[in-house]
């Protein structure tokens, strides 16, 4: 007689879990010492954000700094600064996939 499917041992995936929990914590501290780059206008905007998406530095070349036309420099800002998101995330991601061999793990989002 069978005794039905095999029940996964709880302490077993208790202890995975955790271990995934603190290697994720890890992973979100290596993270925020790396930074992404990224540029707008021909490079005349370049902004440098860290993983935990803080903006940590943002050179403008002063002959985008027009006064009689802010509205293209906030433009080029804008710009710079959405790449550098797009970057962190997919670098985290790519990082986060890592970590859970590509599995998609509903509350491990970054």
């Amino acid at each position: 007689m069978s005794d039905g499917p095999k029940m996964p041992d709880l302490g077993n995936l208790m202890q995975m879990a955790q271990q995934m929990q603190a290697d994720a914590a890890k992973m979100q501290e290596e993270l925020a010492s790396k930074t992404c780059e990224a540029s707008s206008g021909g490079g005349m905007v370049t902004v440098t954000m860290n993983g935990n998406f803080e903006l940590v530095a943002l050179n403008i070349d002063k002959a985008v700094a027009d006064p009689d036309d802010l509205q293209m420099l906030q433009d080029l800002v804008v710009a710079a600064v959405n790449q550098a998101v797009n970057k962190v995330r997919d670098m985290t991601q790519g990082e986060m996939s890592k970590l859970t061999g590509g599995i998609s793990i509903p509350g491990l989002k970054f």
